[in-house]
């Protein structure tokens, strides 16, 4: 079943109906249980009857059997033999015997064969009752059938001990009738199978529609999605049910992963947009130098040509660091001296405008995890800025403390205002918009120095600087410290 209204309709029906049939098997079970004792009762109610006539010395032909119509009784001897039987008793089974006829015996009251000594005996015998009593010990039940005048029926027996003034030990087997709890049983399985079906179908039916009605939101999500997929519209928005359940948060999660995903849209677009309008001036610069040397070599600016390439290549390369950026490539955590790697890149700056002071401290390595390439780039990145816009001191100090390794980049140019000290992280964004394409650069260095740190689990921010100017800090988790 595709159908999640069929599923869930389904699933409750079966377990409505497990639960039903559970339940009906044990009232049933508790009925005839119930219905059986009760028969029970009565049936040793009967017995104790007879049972006290037997014990007072009655004769067996004597005994009052007529007004147990409805309870067919047998009285069996020591040795088994049917001594005496209701009236119209034409077959018995479930007691000790299935005869239905007396045999010839003494009465009740005549002594039998045995000596004062072995009644003395009896007497004494824990399992029988005294002379002349009638057992009080819980009577044996059993089930089974009797034919009184013609009627075959079911009937629970039971049997109960009695002792004549003799010594003579009888059981009286007495029944009664099952016909009662097997209508009732029979009437409460018809009530059963007649209404399950019926209470079934209920159950399924109204699971059908409350899961309609509850799902009802979730198909005009999906008609929406649908409908953003076809039109490409990321500004359209799924509808928000007003209650607070569960498919009211997936249409909220939906419309904020929609707004997420329209933002990254824009925001690649932008890129592109902004990355072909970077490209298109050093390309369009070379393409003139070289077709101006090749119509007059004299005159072609080959110092000027590397510069537009040695651009271009910076472009790309930034341009391709950041794609790697945004596909979630996972950093290196090859451990590192951070120390070491600044005064490495500072030595390799010889042609820099303004000299960088270097303060690494020599208490230790500065060691973190991560890629030392991308590490590199981002140093050199916020070295860059500096000297873009210092005016005469570019500094550099590194520390290390208990929350991790810190690198600062300090200049004394004119800052950054406070209000933008978030914007200018973003991609192809220039404060000095006066400058020259050529000294500006292209806005992405510290968009992708701040995307590696933080992909290295660190921060990096600016402040104002002593000095005046702004204060670059990167800020990385130590080698010892999980990202």
């Amino acid at each position: 079943m595709r159908s999640v209204r069929a599923r869930a309709a389904l699933g409750a029906t079966l377990v409505v109906a497990l639960a039903l049939i559970g339940a009906g098997l044990a009232v049933l079970m508790v009925l005839r249980a119930n219905l059986t004792d009760q028969a029970g009762l009565q049936a040793e109610v009967t017995a104790r009857e007879v049972a006290g006539q037997l014990a007072l010395d009655k004769a067996y032909g004597a005994l009052d059997l007529d007004d147990e119509e409805d309870h067919p009784v047998q009285v069996t001897d020591e040795d088994g033999r049917v001594v005496a039987v209701s009236q119209d008793l034409e077959a018995i089974s479930g007691t000790d015997s299935g005869v239905v006829r007396p045999v010839p015996s003494a009465p009740a009251g005549t002594p039998g064969d045995d000596d004062d000594d072995d009644r003395d005996d009896r007497d004494d015998d824990g399992g029988r009752p005294a002379r002349g009593e009638v057992s009080s010990d819980d009577p044996d039940f059993t089930n089974g059938t009797a034919t009184v005048d013609g009627h075959t029926a079911d009937y629970r027996f039971a049997a109960v001990e009695a002792t004549t003034s003799t010594g003579v030990t009888l059981t009286v087997h007495a029944g009664a009738p099952l016909a009662t709890e097997q209508e009732a049983v029979g009437t409460v399985r018809g009530a059963m199978l007649t209404g399950l079906p019926v209470l079934l179908v209920v159950v399924a039916g109204v699971t059908w529609l409350v899961t309609r009605r509850a799902l009802r939101p979730v198909e005009g999500i999906r008609r929406e999605m649908a409908a953003i997929t076809a039109s490409e519209d990321l500004g359209r928005r799924v509808p928000e049910p007003d209650s607070r359940d569960e498919i009211a948060r997936l249409a909220r999660t939906t419309n904020e992963t929609l707004t997420v995903l329209e933002a990254s849209v824009d925001r690649q677009r932008r890129f592109v947009a902004d990355a072909s309008h970077e490209l298109r001036s050093p390309i369009a610069s070379l393409r003139t130098q070289l077709e101006v040397g090749a119509a007059h070599p004299e005159l072609l600016d080959v110092p000027g040509a590397v510069a537009d390439t040695v651009r271009l290549q910076t472009l790309a390369a930034d341009l391709l660091l950041l794609a790697r950026l945004d596909a979630g490539e996972k950093p290196g955590r090859t451990p590192l001296d951070l120390g070491a790697l600044v005064r490495e890149e500072v030595s390799q700056r010889l042609g820099d405008r303004i000299p960088v002071t270097v303060s690494v401290p020599d208490t230790g390595p500065c060691e973190v995890n991560g890629s030392r390439g991308q590490l590199a780039r981002v140093i050199g990145n916020l070295l860059d800025n500096a000297e873009r816009h210092a005016d005469r001191v570019v500094a550099v100090s590194v520390g290390a403390d208990a929350n991790g390794v810190s690198v600062e980049v300090r200049d004394d140019g004119a800052g950054v205002p406070p209000d933008e000290r978030e914007r200018i992280f973003e991609r192809f964004v220039r404060l000095d918009d006066a400058r020259s394409r050529d000294d500006g650069g292209a806005g992405l260095g510290l968009a992708i120095a701040r995307d590696v740190a933080t992909r290295h689990g660190g921060t990096l921010t600016v402040d104002g600087a002593a000095e005046g100017g702004a204060l670059f800090r990167l800020r990385l988790p130590g080698a010892d410290r999980p990202h």
